[in-house]
């Protein structure tokens, strides 16, 4: 299972980000081989519709679920769509390592 979650930073060591059309990194990861890998939101600086993109790309990765802080409804109507379970989380200053261990 693919799992993304978004960071402020591209290691492991980089703390949560609350937002996800507008976080800054996605940290993938996959539950099989216990490997993360960090792939740059580049659409961060969207004039608009970095929801929906960021929603795409997540498609685009094969995510099966999303860790992040919240979602538009653009972008949480979009992976509704494709089965792509969303959990909100609201701790911004917990890194991704501990994020990871929490779910490994």
């Amino acid at each position: 299972m693919k799992t993304v979650i978004t960071s402020k930073g591209n290691q492991e060591q980089s703390t949560f980000d609350l937002r996800f059309g507008r976080g800054a990194y996605f940290c993938c990861f996959d539950s099989e081989t216990k490997k993360a890998e960090f792939h740059k939101n580049e659409f961060v600086d969207a004039q608009g519709g970095a929801g929906t993109k960021a929603a795409e790309k997540m498609i685009e990765l094969g995510a099966q679920k999303i860790i992040s802080g919240d979602f538009g409804p653009k972008a949480k109507e979009l992976l509704e769509k494709f089965n792509i379970q969303m959990v909100i989380f609201e701790n911004d200053e917990i890194t991704i390592a501990e994020i990871l261990k929490l779910i490994s």
